[in-house]
């Protein structure tokens, strides 16, 4: 055989025999992209944390006034600044603390514990609507719409919660499969279109985000469908306390049932994902499409199903909002950012569902804690938020964070492997 023909074989993938074969299309750029996030190791994701509260604590710094005099006479006395330094960025976070974990200044018990219940509370939209995020992005779907199908679940939730008169044993369950089908359907219509139309899924989101928000708009404004009785302002009737989350614990405890209908929900995300054959398929799906087309799986019904199984999570958030936070009647502004929040908890949570979880619980002490650092310390909210975006930053970028912290390839393996041995001995 000449050089020219084996030259020829070897590059067109054929035998020599002349018998072909086929090869399968490389995954798309999405679901790579996609793989190499949610791949990265988990000291890589600690890394980022950690990185993200020092650039805070240098934010909480810089806008610090003790900090700011200190530096006017800093020739003169150095060491008062740095002392400024400490004062300002351990206030800070101490506040963090007492804000959302335990506060050690309170009289009684009850009161110091009061932090973690707000965080929980906090926590329970964010990880419904993460899980929603995150099983889109385990199938190779940017779900940019949270924000719609959790506006669609309350709206679907508060139109049965205000017109069905039923005991709570009944009630809450009909306002929560209310919600979930609600959000499930402004879902399934992008999984429908993107399926048969090949649409990008980003442009469908955003676009059916502000349907839905003008829609709701016009379903709170309007004498007869969600606008409260006797008056003419854009807000729902008060959530029924039939239909409502009651409270897991006493008063002034804030967390309710919600958050255990979340647990609920990462469970059965658990167990679709990683535990069921449907599962399987949208993993196939996820790592690549046409591969799985090839392997006999019908790639537009997993879509289908994954955008429907993402909006009746988000739809549980809408829920959520509406019957266990905003009970006094809400507006169109109920999602409160959280379809977009939940896109940065999925992010840290590498789409996987305990990580999702305990995601959701890292940005709800962030939110309870922000308040008590702005009225404690005088620091300000959005210090909190830029730490939020840049966890998303350094996850979303591992070479960055193996640079800042000087770890090479060799460096970074053994690192992941004396990280990997400590959480097995813990």
């Amino acid at each position: 055989m000449s050089d020219t023909t084996a030259t020829a074989g070897r590059g067109s993938g054929t035998p020599t025999s002349g018998a072909p074969v086929s090869e399968t299309p490389e995954a798309p750029q999405q679901n790579k992209l996609l793989a190499q996030i949610f791949n990265a190791s988990v000291l890589t994701t600690v890394l980022a944390i950690v990185l993200s509260m020092i650039i805070g604590g240098i934010l909480i710094a810089a806008t610090d006034e003790g900090v700011q005099d200190a530096l006017g006479y800093f020739f003169a006395r150095p060491a008062d600044l740095f002392v400024a330094l400490w004062d300002a960025i351990a206030g800070g976070y101490a506040a963090l603390f007492r804000g959302a974990i335990f506060n050690y200044d309170s009289p009684t018990f009850i009161r110091a514990i009061k932090p973690l219940s707000d965080t929980l509370n906090y926590a329970t939209p964010l990880i419904a609507a993460g899980l929603g995020v995150g099983l889109a992005f385990r199938v190779g779907l940017f779900n940019i719409g949270g924000r719609g199908q959790m506006l669609m679940g309350a709206a679907a939730a508060g139109a049965v919660a205000f017109t069905v008169q039923a005991p709570f044993i009944i009630h809450l369950p009909l306002t929560i499969l209310a919600g979930v089908i609600g959000g499930a359907i402004w879902g399934g219509i992008v999984g429908i279109l993107k399926a048969r139309t090949g649409a990008h899924e980003v442009i469908l989101t955003i676009m059916l985000n502000f349907i839905a928000l003008y829609f709701v708009a016009w379903l709170l404004s309007t004498p007869g469908l969600l606008q409260r009785p006797g008056g003419n302002q854009p807000i729902s009737p008060a959530t029924p306390e039939t239909a409502q989350f009651p409270l897991l614990f006493p008063a002034p405890l804030t967390t309710n049932w919600g958050f255990v209908v979340a647990i609920a929900a990462t469970v059965f995300v658990w167990w679709l994902i990683e535990r069921s054959a449907l599962g399987f398929r949208m993993r196939a799906v996820g790592e690549n499409p046409h591969a799985a087309r090839a392997a006999g799986i019908s790639v537009g019904r997993i879509i289908f199903y994954a955008m429907a199984f993402a909006g009746g999570l988000a739809g549980l958030a809408g829920v959520n909002q509406m019957a266990g936070t905003i009970t006094s009647g809400f507006a169109s502004h109920i999602d409160a950012g959280i379809g977009f929040d939940a896109i940065t908890v999925a992010l840290l949570g590498r789409s996987r569902a305990w990580g999702v979880f305990a995601a959701g619980l890292l940005f709800g002490a962030l939110k309870a804690g922000s308040f008590t650092m702005q009225i404690a310390e005088g620091i300000p909210v959005d210090i909190v938020l830029v730490v939020q975006s840049l966890i998303v930053l350094f996850i979303a970028a591992p070479p960055l964070v193996r640079t800042v912290f000087f770890m090479n390839g060799k460096r970074m393996k053994r690192a992941q492997r004396l990280f990997a041995a400590k959480e097995v001995q813990a």
